[in-house]
């Protein structure tokens, strides 16, 4: 004990504390530059993003079910996502956007690395999505239009993980119930000078629904080659073929007194979608300048779909071939001694293809030939923003504007005098704003129009149109015009508690005011479309994540919205076939509930070096909505919770992962998908509004790789 004191031990410990201190705060400083988003197409840390961005967790996706959007992305605060058939056609809705489609997904950009899933006309599909291959989900929510073509809600960027350290294989698989299968293999090789990826999954599915089976075979893989330092060559492919039986919508009393039922004529007529898609993408990406402060992208990539479905009536062919591309130039400099980020870039897609009818017998094609329709989709777009921080690093301003020209052309090969073309072309510009009250807390706000086409096939022309049905396009829908503003404030905060080491929260306050908004509406089980005159639309989202002892993360997000209709005279049909016109001022917008809750508790754990546990709750709530524009059916709030539990094993080169769950604990009934405004010409208790939502159900997964 010779030559020691207390002194001594309390210096050491004020050191300690000293360094540990320093560590963290230089964690929190790393984690803050490590946070980059890139489907604002200038790559930046979430801080400086003048609107709300969601990225989600690495870790949460290696747990998760990943046969479905809805298992990877339920918990980003602010998104509504009502699933059909267990999985397959999810509608996705953001801010209301998105809201309109009974198929696909509108009013939202779908990218895939960087590359889009949507088409040109704005039409989006995640068929091609491998979720078990994804790093990450990028989620940047609200009026991005002044960026990308058709988004007035937002942009979704899934990407491929290439963020392995060593070459490696691994071979998953998953069971559960009603049938679920999926198996897959994925390897990752690396040299200094290029990494390649490729993955496979097949996935099965007889469904809860009766006539509800589903198949899949998925490809995806990703060349990155690096010539030198600053450039990257990428050959990026995706490939999926399948088929899913669609059970339909049910009345009020086929919902209630057997949900899982299919729809009488969706089985005689033998509803389904047996699809193939592909596409391919080369991206060239180098940097230049003494500072490396200069950055060029040009990518160019074509796609391939063929689609075979089927209505009450009509057995359908739909093959379409794309070819698109997009230039882009970024560059980071300093204008009057202040960081200023510039981007310019131009993008073009263009579709073509044919879409044939026969006579649907029984889910058979028949011989009789009803219609053979051309179709011709153009957009090419221009856009530039510019980011210049006026003060420091702290306060910056933000504009961004874009050109879009869209041109749909639709030519019966039948009735040439039908022939039709549709153009819309507009700006849409934004202004915002950013202030960091610390490097990790900021607050925003913008301004902005945001500009949505309607889609090839929302443009179907019906007999109740000015022209009577005369063309194959409808005359009368327009694109929807927005008017945005938002305000928010969004912070990813370490402590320097033992009991809260990390905090992230955001609140967004919205105002949406749309002209010529456009809604679905049924007739004979076809959805067409109209505009609405205005709409008004606000909302708050709000989200906090609080990552507590080692281990432990505790997460809560709400959504709170309130849509109306400002004016709104519809033309509606009765089951004579006559119209009548209706007064929807003031009324709800449907299928969109006031309030959204949702509440994760997730705790990781080490049980011994090699092995680390993980359990996870969570439970959403949502409030009851309308069906129908006039609100006069009311689809009931509900609550679910999950649970799941896995385990990882690392031994030598090998690693296994053990998870499982049980979905929906308490068996609710519920609607999962609101069929808006569906069947007018029908009596109310005959009109098909309902499709159920999954019951309780299992899963267990079991993954095997091996790393060299």
């Amino acid at each position: 004990m010779t030559g020691y004191s207390y002194s001594q031990d309390n210096e050491e410990e004020e050191t300690e504390l000293k360094d540990s201190l320093e560590v963290k705060k230089e964690m929190e400083e790393a984690e803050t530059q490590e946070i980059v988003i890139t489907g604002t197409r200038i790559p930046g840390k979430i801080i400086d993003i003048p609107f709300s961005v969601f990225r989600v967790d690495k870790k949460e996706l290696a747990y998760s079910r990943n046969i479905g959007m809805k298992d990877v992305m339920n918990d980003v605060p602010g998104l509504f996502l009502q699933s059909r058939y267990g999985g397959y056609d999810v509608r996705l809705s953001i801010r209301g956007y998105g809201n309109r489609s009974n198929s696909g997904i509108r009013g939202i950009r779908i990218l895939q690395d960087g590359i889009p899933e949507s088409e040109a006309d704005g039409e989006g599909s995640v068929d091609a999505i491998d979720y078990t291959s994804l790093e990450t989900v990028e989620i940047a929510k609200g009026n991005l239009s002044s960026l990308y073509t058709n988004a007035p809600g937002g942009v979704v960027n899934f990407l491929t993980d290439l963020t392995y350290k060593n070459n490696y294989v691994k071979q998953n698989n998953m069971f559960g119930s009603y049938g679920m299968s999926q198996n897959g293999i994925k390897t990752g090789l690396m040299t200094k000078n290029y990494k390649f990826f490729a993955s496979y999954n097949y996935r099965n599915y007889d469904g809860y629904r009766e006539h509800n089976n589903q198949y899949f075979n998925l490809l995806n893989s990703v060349l990155q080659v690096y010539p030198d330092s600053r450039t990257t060559i990428s050959v990026m492919g995706n490939y999926v073929k399948g088929l899913a039986k669609l059970p339909g919508a049910l009345n009020i009393e086929e919902y209630e007194n057997n949900p899982y039922n299919a729809y009488t004529v969706a089985v005689s007529s033998d509803f389904k979608r047996n699809f193939s898609k592909g596409r391919l993408a080369v991206r060239y990406n180098t940097s230049f300048g003494i500072r490396t402060n200069n950055d060029i992208e040009a990518t160019g990539y074509i796609k391939l779909s063929d689609l075979e479905y089927t209505t009450n009536q009509l057995y359908n062919y739909n093959n379409r071939n794309a070819l698109g591309g997009f230039l882009r130039y970024n560059n980071t400099s300093k204008i009057l001694s202040r960081n200023n980020l510039f981007s310019v870039g131009v993008d073009y897609n263009a579709a073509s293809g044919n879409v044939d009818a026969y006579n649907n017998v029984s889910g058979i094609k028949g011989d009789k030939l009803q219609s053979q329709n051309e179709e011709f989709i153009y957009n090419e777009g221009i856009y530039l923003q510019n980011q210049y921080f006026v003060y420091r690093d702290k306060a910056s301003v933000f504009l961004s504007v874009r050109y879009d020209n869209i041109d749909i052309t639709n030519n019966n090969q039948l009735f040439s005098f039908q022939n039709s073309t549709r153009r819309f072309s507009r700006y849409t510009p934004r202004f915002a704003v950013n202030y960091k009250f610390t490097p990790t807390i900021a607050v925003y706000s913008s301004f902005g129009y945001s500009y949505d086409t309607p889609t090839a096939s929302e443009l179907q022309n019906y007999p109740y149109t000015s022209n009577g049905g005369a063309t194959t396009l409808n005359p009368d829908l327009n694109p929807q015009i927005s008017k945005n503003i938002e305000v928010g404030i969004k912070g990813n905060v370490f402590t320097e508690s033992d009991l809260l080491e990390k905090l992230y929260f955001e609140v967004t306050f919205y105002n949406t005011k749309i002209e010529d908004e456009i809604v679905p509406f049924v007739i004979n089980d076809f959805t067409y479309f109209r505009n609405a005159a205005y709409t008004n639309r606000t909302g708050v989202e709000s989200g906090i994540k609080l990552e507590m002892f080692e281990g432990m993360e505790i997460a809560a997000n709400y959504s709170y919205a309130d849509f109306n209709y400002l004016n709104y005279n519809a033309i509606n049909y009765n089951s004579s076939g006559d119209t009548v016109t209706n007064n929807y001022n003031g009324k709800v917008v449907p299928a969109i509930p006031d309030n959204l809750l949702n509440f994760v508790i997730n705790y990781q754990f080490k049980i011994t070096k090699d092995y680390t546990g993980i359990l996870l709750w969570d439970m959403d709530y949502v409030s009851s909505m309308f069906a129908d524009d006039a609100n006069d059916v009311v689809i009931p709030s509900y609550f679910y919770g999950n649970i799941m539990a896995g385990i990882t094993c690392n031994y030598k080169n090998f690693n296994f992962l053990l998870t499982g769950g049980l979905n929906n604990i308490f068996d609710e009934k519920y609607v999962g998908f609101v069929n808006i405004n569906a069947n007018p010409e029908l009596p109310a208790n005959q009109r098909r509004y309902y499709e159920p939502g999954e019951p309780r159900n299992t899963y267990f997964g079991l993954n095997v790789g091996y790393s060299f």
